[in-house]
């Protein structure tokens, strides 16, 4: 794997993670999830203003580009950060961040379905003991209260991420530039948000923002920071391995989620994590023997056409 995606793929899931501590921090207060959310999106486009406006690159989308930053927007953007937000009060930063440790296995079994990547018994073998440490980790602290509704919605967190891993890849438009993607995928993502708040308050509750403001600032300059990064490693590196992301992030967000939050989890949360563990192995092993696989076969064709 080259340098630069290894150095995107830890920057974006580090940046990713963060979300994780500072929506809790966020809920503590009170601010509605869909709110904190907008944030994001909004933090995100205006950080990709300056430098598409100076690349006259704002052009509204229009045709699959249109069709793309919609879809795009919408399952990635809004229906899996509104859940994420929604579940972190009532299961946790930390276990919300383990969720996103099994989407790479969620994306390799889907980009199989379309097409894209088909595992081989290392990489069904991973699937499968992921699966079993998410039920594990669903399960909460270990007591009565893990078993909640909230902690079995969280499972489909990692499924979201998957559909809008592999629809990206997809349904990529021709010519399509990474950061303009991003910026009109964002900004609709927070137009949807603003509409939601709307119709569920009667208007955008700003003044929830009110006790933590420096916190809502630096929410938008992570996910300012993030996103540029975020598609770009998408489109170099296609979705099982932005999916990879989920390990970095889980990781972060699980470890700020212990030690500057307080967050403290049973027996069976971290049985949970250690099935994660070799099965997110089993499933990286898996795609560097393909990879080796596919360039030996091309040696061997190079050789044969001499």
């Amino acid at each position: 794997m080259p340098n630069a995606l290894i150095f995107l793929l830890l920057y974006v899931g580090v940046m990713t993670g963060l979300n994780f501590p500072l929506g809790k921090l966020a809920g503590a207060e009170g601010v509605p999830p869909a709110l904190w959310a907008m944030l994001i999106s909004t933090g995100a486009s205006l950080a990709l203003i300056p430098s598409l406006a100076l690349r006259g690159a704002l052009t509204p989308p229009r045709g699959a580009t249109l069709r793309y930053v919609v879809v795009a927007g919408v399952i990635t953007f809004v229906a899996a950060n509104l859940l994420v937000f929604s579940a972190i009060p009532h299961v946790g930063a930390g276990q919300v961040g383990m969720m996103f440790a099994l989407s790479p296995v969620f994306t390799l079994a889907l980009s199989m379905l379309a097409g894209l990547k088909s595992p081989g018994r290392l990489g069904l073998g991973g699937i499968a003991l992921g699966m079993a440490g998410a039920m594990l980790v669903a399960l909460g602290r270990g007591d009565v209260a893990g078993l909640s509704l909230w902690a079995l919605a969280a499972l489909a967190i990692p499924l979201l991420l998957a559909i809008g891993n592999v629809y990206r890849t997809l349904d990529w438009p021709e010519g399509g530039d990474p950061m303009a993607l991003a910026f009109w995928s964002h900004a609709t993502a927070a137009l949807v948000f603003a509409g939601v708040l709307v119709l569920a308050y009667g208007r955008i509750p700003l003044e929830t923002l009110a006790e933590i403001k420096g916190t809502a600032l630096l929410q938008m300059a992570v996910a300012g920071a993030t996103f540029p990064a975020f598609f770009r490693l998408q489109r170099l590196g296609g979705p099982v391995l932005l999916s990879q992301i989920g390990y970095v992030a889980a990781a972060t967000g699980m470890g700020a989620a212990v030690l500057f939050l307080g967050e403290r989890y049973g027996p069976v949360t971290w049985a949970g994590v250690a099935l994660i563990v070799p099965g997110v192995a089993l499933t990286l092993l898996d795609g560097r023997r393909g990879s080796t696989a596919r360039l030996a076969r091309r040696a061997c064709h190079a050789r044969e056409a001499l």
